[in-house]
C-alpha cells in the first residue's frame, strides 16, 4: 500500500489548525470562563466566610451585651430589694415609736386628767369642808371662823423660835416700804384681826412693821405672811393635805390590786 505523503501532510496541517482553532475559539474561553466561575465562587465562599465570621462575631457581642444587661438587672433588682427591705424596716421602726409615743402620750394625758380630777376633788372637798366648818364653828362657839384662824396664826407667830423665828425676823426687818412683807388670807380681814396681827408681828420685832393685805381663796380659810421668800402659814389646807395622803394609800392599794 502506498502512502500519500501529500494527504497525510494536508491532514495534519488540517488538524493543527483544528487545534490551534480549538485552542484559541474554544478552549481558552473555557478555561477562562472555569477561571472566572472559580474566582466568583472563591469570592462567593469569602464573603461567605466572612459573612459568617461578621454573624458569629453580632453573635458573641449579643451574648456579651445579654449577660451585661442580666448581670445589670440583677444588682438593680437586687438594689431595689436592698431598699425596699431598708425602706419596710425604716416604716416599721418609725410606726413602732409613733405608737410608742402615742402610748406614752396617752398615759400622759392619763396621769394628767387623774391629776386634774384629783385637784379638783381636793378643791371642792376643801371647800364644803370650810363651809361646813365655818357653820359649825359659828353655831358652837358663836365665833366666826376667820377669828379663830386669825387667833391660831397669831399663836403660831407667837410659839416661833430657834432658826425659824431667827429667819423670819431677820426677813421682816429687810423689807421696805416699797417691798413691804405681805398677808395674805382666804378671806378679807376686819379692821380688828389685821390690828392684831400687826400688834403681833410688832411686838415680835420689837419696832413697828409695814404690812400689806390681800385676800386668795385659794389658802382654803388660812392666813400666811411672806418677807423676802421666807413664810409662816395657816390654813385648814394643811390638815386637808394630811387627810388626802391618807386617804391616797388605800386608794392606791386598790388600784394595783
Amino acid at each position: 500500500m502506498l502512502i500519500d505523503w501529500f494527504t497525510v501532510g494536508a491532514q495534519l496541517l488540517n488538524f493543527l489548525i483544528l487545534v490551534w482553532l480549538m485552542k484559541r475559539f474554544l478552549y481558552q474561553p473555557v478555561l477562562d470562563a472555569i477561571a472566572s466561575r472559580e474566582a466568583k465562587i472563591a469570592a462567593e465562599l469569602k464573603d461567605a466566610a466572612d459573612t459568617k465570621a461578621k454573624a458569629h462575631q453580632q453573635q458573641d457581642e449579643f451574648e456579651r451585651k445579654n449577660q451585661a444587661f442580666d448581670e445589670q438587672r440583677d444588682a438593680l433588682l437586687s438594689k431595689a430589694t436592698e431598699e425596699a427591705n431598708a425602706q419596710r424596716l425604716r416604716l416599721l421602726a418609725e410606726a413602732r415609736q409613733a405608737a410608742e409615743a402615742a402610748s406614752v402620750a396617752r398615759a400622759k394625758a392619763l396621769v394628767t386628767e387623774k391629776q386634774r380630777l384629783h385637784a379638783e376633788i381636793v378643791r371642792r372637798t376643801q371647800r364644803q369642808v370650810y363651809d361646813i366648818s365655818r357653820r359649825v364653828l359659828g353655831d358652837l362657839a358663836s365665833v366666826s371662823l376667820e377669828q379663830r384662824a386669825c387667833e391660831v396664826f397669831i399663836q403660831r407667830l407667837q410659839a416661833l423660835e430657834g432658826t425659824t423665828l431667827d429667819a423670819l425676823t431677820a426677813a421682816l426687818k429687810s423689807t421696805t416700804e416699797g417691798e413691804s412683807a405681805l398677808v395674805r388670807s382666804a378671806f378679807r380681814l376686819p379692821d380688828a384681826q389685821r390690828a392684831s396681827i400687826q400688834a403681833a408681828l410688832n411686838e415680835l420685832l420689837g419696832q413697828p412693821l409695814t404690812l400689806t393685805f390681800e385676800s386668795d381663796p385659794e389658802l382654803v380659810t388660812g392666813i400666811e405672811l411672806s418677807a423676802k421668800g421666807v413664810k409662816l402659814a395657816w390654813s385648814i389646807a394643811e390638815y386637808l393635805d394630811a387627810l388626802a395622803a391618807s386617804l391616797k394609800k388605800p386608794l392606791l392599794t386598790t388600784e394595783r390590786a
